[in-house]
This record gives C-alpha cells, structure tokens and sequence, in this order.
C-alpha cells in the first residue's frame, strides 16, 4: 500500500537529506527541485561559433545597480555559468569552483577543462544529499566554455547529475522552453542567430512581462577563449 505524501510528512521523510521514503524517493532533493523550477530562467545554446547564455534576471527594483544583479558568472577567462533557484547557494558553488580552476592554472600552468568544473560542481551538489545536518543546493547550474577546439554546454542537477547539451534551459518553465528548443534549434546557426531565438522564446513565455533590460547575455567563440558579456546597448539592439 502506497504511503501519501502528507503521511511522509507526518513520519519525517522529508526532514533529511539522507532518509528515503517507502516510494524511494529523497523529499529534500525533491524540494530543492521546486525550488528551482521557482528561479527564473536560463536558455543556454551551442551553435556554430560558439556558446551563448541568456539569463532572466526577473522583475528587479529601478534601485538596484543593474551589474550587481548579474546572474551570468566567470568561472574562468573561457568558462561561464548560470543558476536557477536560490541564488546564494549558487554562489557557494560557483565560488568553489573559481578556486578550482585557479588551483589547477597554478599548477598545471594551463587552463582547467570545462568537464572537471562540472564534475567538481556536481559532486558537492550529491554530497549534499547524503550527510546528516545538512540540506541539498537548491539551485541548478548552466556551465559553458570552451573545451580544446570546441564549446561545450552543459547542466546540474540538485542530485549531481550533469549532462551535456545542445541547447537546453533551467528554471521556471523549463519544459515549456526545451520543447521550443527542439523545433527551432539548428546546430549552424550563428551567435546572433541563437541570442535572437533565445528572446524570441522568452517573448512567448514572458508575454508582456517581456522586458530587453531584465536580461543578461554572454557568448564564447570557438576561436576565442574569452567570455563576452553584452552591455545595455549591445542587448537594446535586439528588441
């Protein structure tokens, strides 16, 4: 006999990241999901000169100082990311991750490859869901950069799962954006193709709310290993 979710509660299955339930499921990871499908959203897109990442920043007061709410982060020179959920927690991870690649420039003297940032990434977010005392990340992450002579584009899960992807998003509707994703996407397109398909899609999730100026937007080329990060300007041009 299956066990309802409100008799879970009342038995403390979802008070611990390390107990499952009788269904096999781990309600904290579960929870920190929705946390994530709460977060606004990240289109991420490989094409054919490289890489891009548009992120909504959401609503956010006229007060703040539009640089200091941005949601697309350096990792290294030719590595960027993303997050969807609760942002604080992202910045942890992404903090970690800087060192990382510092470390591995200092004593390798070349740049870290993009798949051990992610792997570093996604076994601290799985850690999290096996220690007492503690609870999973809620928050999901979008890294991208350039990998040898190619980009790569690439997911975490809040249970340190990764995937890599040809274009994919994360945060509130996801699901919605991927399957926009799956009929319009093309693998030649340029960076200036994918940055416009990229609004295109948000213009119909967002309807009126759609606002250029509550995103932000970076792209790494394939014969670079640089991040660019479009100004006010540069992003009003695509209206």
């Amino acid at each position: 006999m299956e066990i309802p979710d409100m008799q879970n509660q009342i038995m403390g299955y979802d008070r611990s990241a390390t107990m499952f339930s009788p269904e096999g499921h781990i309600l904290q990871a579960e929870y920190a999901e929705k946390a994530v499908k709460l977060g606004s959203a990240n289109i991420g897109i490989k094409c054919s000169e490289g890489v891009v990442i548009v992120a909504d920043k959401g609503n956010k007061d006229t007060l703040i100082i539009p640089e200091s709410a941005d949601k697309i982060h350096e990792i290294d020179e030719h590595i960027m990311a993303s997050a969807a959920g609760i942002l604080s927690d992202a910045r942890i991870l992404i903090n970690q991750t800087r060192v990382t690649a510092q470390q591995h420039k200092i004593t390798y003297d070349s740049p870290i490859d993009i798949e051990s940032i992610i792997r570093e990434i996604s076994d601290l977010q799985q850690q999290y869901t096996q220690h007492p005392g503690v609870r999973p990340f809620g928050v999901a992450l979008m890294v991208a950069g350039k990998n040898g002579q190619d980009c790569k584009l690439y997911t975490t899960e809040i249970t340190g799962n990764y995937l890599e992807y040809n274009a994919t998003a994360i945060g509130k509707d996801d699901e919605k954006i991927r399957e926009m994703l799956r009929k319009e996407y093309k693998k030649d397109m340029t960076i200036e193709q994918a940055i416009k398909l990229a609004l295109n899609i948000f213009k119909k999730i967002l309807g009126n709310a759609f606002d250029i100026q509550r995103f932000n937007i970076a792209f790494i080329k394939n014969n670079e290993k640089k991040l660019n990060k479009l100004k006010g300007d540069e992003i009003a041009r695509f209206k």
